[in-house]
């Protein structure tokens, strides 16, 4: 592979270790290293997952991010701690603004809470080489914030995260690099599934096809892959190649929303009446964020996943209507009529999602002469300038208030987890 018409920058990959479980490791005035802590999303609920283990509790106790509350060992030296999400969030943006310092904010892409990309092309008078800047960034968060990161350099963002991944994550120092040169040597030998942006339903694929390693994507013909997988079948083999087309530098943030959607998995089973409540509120929350921007969809989709007491399985169907809508009660006449048509009748329902796609400007949406909808349209907007002004809860539908009702226990939530634990 010819790499000299490949742009070549410096990109860190910064991941912070453990991170949920080392805040509340540095909270409680403890290293987080040594620590055993679990992060535990909702104290309440036995079957709530761990969403953070330290080191020390993976290592001893073989803990991990899929692992449940009633799983965790009796140990009396474990510290068990109510998920905080608004701290989480608080230190990452303390850390964003920590890497200011380092590079303007055009040379930052958050990628998670807990990842980040730099690029630190031009600053080597400032920090020196690419390594020497990761071990000052390193130091810097170490210092500042007590949280051990670990750092992937490469000459765009895809080897810098995958390099972090596969060998930073398992070094004494905690850096890793990989350049073009280095793919063939560091990264062919590892497994798929291993490999960032691979999940299971494609390493199935890749496997069915006799693909188990990132080499032998390499060494798979283009065209092959172009056949099975599409547009995704040439990222494949131009990232196992180490090559990344993506901007290194610039506005990362800037993308284009392409559906507003709301999901959620219940807290216990719903029967049909009770998800009916359910599938309102999430279309008022995907409705409100539509609005909120000007846009409107023609295409209105709801996937339903049933309890596994009663069998599992589920649906997944969409409707696209003549006229592009933000309006709530149409989006949920649409989500009712999916329901209905598609519902075995019988199995209670764990999880719902509904989503508005095909998006258009709001502006551009035709008005029927022969209903009021306008009037439906002018409510909503209305009360989206109640919640804006005085808060998500301070005007609801009455079914809201009901038990199936989910808005007021998601308004104490962000990503699903709770703010705070009090």
């Amino acid at each position: 592979m010819d790499y000299s018409q490949y742009a070549r920058n410096d990109v860190l990959c910064v991941d912070m270790r453990s991170f949920y479980a080392s805040v509340e490791a540095v909270k409680l005035g403890l290293d987080p290293m040594k620590t055993m802590l679990a992060v535990v999303g909702d104290l309440s609920r036995s079957g709530s997952i761990v969403l953070a283990a330290s080191p020390a509790l993976k290592k001893k106790h073989g803990i991990s991010n899929v692992s449940r509350y009633f799983e965790l060992p009796p140990d009396p030296t474990i510290h068990i701690v109510q998920a905080n999400m608004a701290d989480y969030i608080q230190v990452s943006i303390q850390i964003t603004k920590l890497l200011h310092t380092f590079v303007p904010k055009e040379a930052i892409h958050t990628y998670s809470v807990d990842e980040i990309w730099v690029t630190v092309n031009g600053i080597k008078h400032l920090s020196g080489s690419r390594w020497e800047s990761a071990r000052n960034i390193q130091a810097a968060i170490l210092k500042y914030f007590g949280i051990t990161c670990v750092i992937g350099i490469g000459d765009n963002k895809f080897l810098a995260k995958v390099v972090m991944d596969l060998i930073a994550k398992n070094s004494k120092e905690g850096i890793a690099e990989c350049r073009y040169e280095d793919v063939a040597s560091l990264l062919w030998s590892s497994p798929v599934e291993d490999v960032w942006g691979i999940g299971s339903r494609l390493k199935k694929r890749l496997y069915h096809l006799g693909i188990t390693t990132l080499g032998q994507i390499a060494q798979y013909p283009l065209t092959h892959l172009q056949k099975h997988f599409g547009v995704m079948g040439e990222q494949l083999y131009w990232h196992a190649w180490g090559i990344d087309l993506s901007p290194a530098l610039g506005d990362f943030t800037k993308t284009v929303q392409k559906s507003f959607s709301h999901g959620i998995s219940l807290l216990r089973n719903y029967t049909a009446s009770e998800t009916f409540i359910c599938m309102l509120d999430l279309c008022e929350e995907s409705c409100r964020r539509a609005r909120a921007v000007k846009q409107a969809g023609k295409t209105i989709q709801l996937s339903i996943h049933y309890s596994t007491d009663t069998g599992g399985g589920g649906f997944q169907r969409s409707k696209s209507l003549d006229i592009a809508t933000n309006i709530t009660l149409e989006m949920y006449d649409v989500c009712t009529q999916l329901f209905k048509g598609f519902y075995d009748g019988k199995s209670l329902v764990r999880r719902v999602t509904v989503s508005l796609t095909n998006l258009q400007d709001d502006d551009n949406t035709q008005l029927d002469l022969f209903n009021e909808r306008h009037k439906y349209k002018d409510i909503d907007y209305v009360m989206d300038n109640i919640r804006n002004r005085y808060g998500t809860t301070s005007i609801l539908r009455a079914s809201s208030y009901s038990d199936a009702g989910i808005i007021l226990d998601r308004s104490k939530k962000i990503g699903g987890h709770y703010a705070n634990s009090e």
